[in-house]
């Protein structure tokens, strides 16, 4: 639990509260975290610290919408934050947009091929890819209903 002061204002300065919303998310309370998170958000909006926070505790929150447009702007201010690309790569996989996915996680595998994570997911991507282009299938989106039923 957070404390507060009277103003429902947690107690300490943004810092602290980044490092209790980290430690929360890491924890496995996202929605803590993101209430925590938005607090120093509201003091430092363009924290790329804070926002990574922000979309991960949305992902872990599986408000992958949420997740995909604040690593959308993670990547947009920082084309070379490897982690966002990575980030927005595992949301888009989680929203089945395959071959987006792919081009995020190909980018964070390039920027970092020491982070096994990043060439594992971007792996597992290309395979779903591969086996639903030689099955005829979307790239993205669920499978068609008759895709399941046996032939």
């Amino acid at each position: 639990m957070v404390s507060q002061d009277s103003r429902g204002v947690p107690a300490g300065d943004p810092h602290d509260w980044f490092v209790r919303a980290r430690s929360l998310l890491d924890a496995g309370d996202a929605g803590a975290s993101l209430v925590l998170i938005e607090r120093v958000l509201d003091e430092e909006p363009d924290s790329p610290a804070a926002l990574e926070v922000k979309a991960r505790a949305l992902f872990d929150f599986r408000d992958y919408a949420g997740a995909v447009e604040v690593f959308t702007r993670l990547v947009t201010d920082h084309p070379d934050d490897d982690y966002a690309h990575y980030g927005l790569g595992l949301t888009l996989w989680r929203l089945q947009r395959f071959p987006e996915a792919a081009d995020h996680l190909a980018l964070a595998a390039v920027m970092r091929p020491a982070d096994p994570r990043y060439e594992r997911a971007l792996t597992q991507v290309r395979a779903t890819i591969k086996a639903r282009t030689e099955a005829d299938l979307p790239l993205q989106g669920p499978l068609p209903e008759d895709a399941n039923s046996a032939e």
